[in-house]
């Protein structure tokens, strides 16, 4: 096929224009959704997606696509992100992806004209849960159909307002949210920063995305007897904290032994009475263990869990745990990453083939739809601050890859 043609300068223009939506902390971007930075924000896409002449219309819940319409009936191929943001985020997360299948659609259609299979772009909602917590990913949410009709109206901000509430104040109805379903998605190829330093330690602009990890997130309780710090002997106590710091130090070794792309943290830990001169009766903590493989996520979680139950017994202590958050791996689907691999030797951009530590918009996608996914490098691996930041080049790459894999699906 023909070299696509992406112009630097205009995708350049396109994240600095809306990257001064919500502008905050010099180059960051504070856009919160349903916030009048975000309806502007919204506004400015469909705006972009009138005058590269396709067809726009946003549903229940604010997401807004724009429609390339094929020549021959059936699904649809999607590509898009989120327009929100961390408070404050950067100019590219999320948006860049958002951005970047516009784009792809504008230089499809002016390149080649109609496609055979409609294609569209899209900028969802509130992937980030950065207004309201529990609401990650609600407008990939509203598309699968896996809002519930109570949701709206127990959904609180941080600041004490419902969803609903907020919807209802830029003109939406929570009552409409299931229309915003869709049944008629072949494929959602999502185009996002990397958030990672992997790409940047290959010397690679962009990655393929093959799947998405897999987590556990376990809130664990360790209990023994609180006592002095001096007067009681060592081989007597029963000692949580000790019992914590070994437990601490052997998941995250645990997953050290396994490799890449295996990680674990404990990044919470609350010590009871958290004395200087006490030994604790209780400390809780939490556990977050990834692995996008299926068997080996599970081989993870049998470790610690393993590690867990024997530290307890040796130590005379008790332990509960229960999982606070269970996502299986998001596995990419093998047509789709045969298009990118061979979308990426036809344009001549190197790659690798690679996991996603983060969840993304993809993962709700792929209730319906075959999904995979395009990194673009991110340097220093930073990402959810005002210093994340994606060179003009690579994201080039990435958006070419795109464009190139969206035709090679739909024309």
């Amino acid at each position: 096929m023909a070299n696509i043609n992406i112009d630097p300068n205009l995708v350049e223009s396109m994240i600095m224009d809306m990257g001064a939506i919500g502008a905050h902390s010099g180059t960051g971007v504070w856009r919160t959704v349903y916030s009048p930075e975000w309806v502007a924000a919204n506004d400015l896409y469909a705006k972009w997606g009138d005058e590269a002449g396709l067809e726009v219309n946003r549903d229940a819940v604010g997401n807004v696509w724009a429609k390339l319409v094929g020549s021959h009936p059936g699904k649809s191929i999607v590509s898009g992100s989120h327009i929100d943001t961390q408070k404050p985020g950067g100019r590219y997360d999320g948006t860049l992806g958002a951005l970047s299948a516009l784009i792809a659609l504008k230089v499809l259609k002016a390149q080649f004209g109609q496609p055979k299979q409609t294609l569209e772009a899209v900028s969802l909602c509130e992937e980030e849960g950065s207004r309201f917590s529990a609401a990650n990913f609600w407008g990939s949410r509203a598309i699968t159909g896996a809002i519930s009709a109570t949701d709206p109206n127990t959904t609180l901000g941080f600041d004490g307002e419902t969803i609903a509430d907020a919807m209802r104040a830029i003109g939406l109805d929570p009552a409409a949210i299931p229309s915003a379903r869709r049944d008629d998605i072949e494929s959602f190829v999502e185009l996002h920063i990397e958030q990672g330093p992997i790409l940047e330690h290959a010397g690679l602009p962009v990655g393929i995305v093959d799947a998405i990890t897999g987590l556990r997130h376990y809130h664990v309780t360790l209990s023994g007897q609180q006592n002095h710090a001096g007067a009681f002997p060592m081989d007597l106590r029963r000692d949580p904290m000790a019992g914590f710091a070994e437990i601490a130090s052997g998941v995250i070794n645990n997953a050290h032994r396994m490799g890449r792309p295996a990680v674990t943290t404990v990044g919470r830990c609350e010590v009871i009475p958290n004395g200087p001169a006490v030994v604790p009766g209780v400390v809780r903590f939490t556990i977050d263990a990834r692995h996008p493989d299926p068997a080996k996520r599970l081989e993870l979680y049998a470790q610690h869990e393993g590690l867990m139950h024997e530290v307890a017994a040796r130590r005379g202590l008790s332990i509960e745990w229960e999982p606070h958050m269970e996502k299986d791996p998001c596995l990419s689907d093998p047509s789709l990453l045969a298009a990118l691999r061979g979308a990426a030797a036809e344009q001549g951009i190197p790659t690798i083939t690679m996991a996603s530590g983060a969840g993304h918009d993809t993962q709700q996608m792929a209730r319906i739809a075959k999904t995979a996914m395009i990194f673009v490098r991110s340097k220093d691996g930073r990402s959810h601050t005002p210093e994340e930041f994606s060179s003009i080049p690579d994201i080039v790459d990435g958006i070419k890859l795109l464009a190139a894999s969206l035709h090679r699906l739909a024309y």
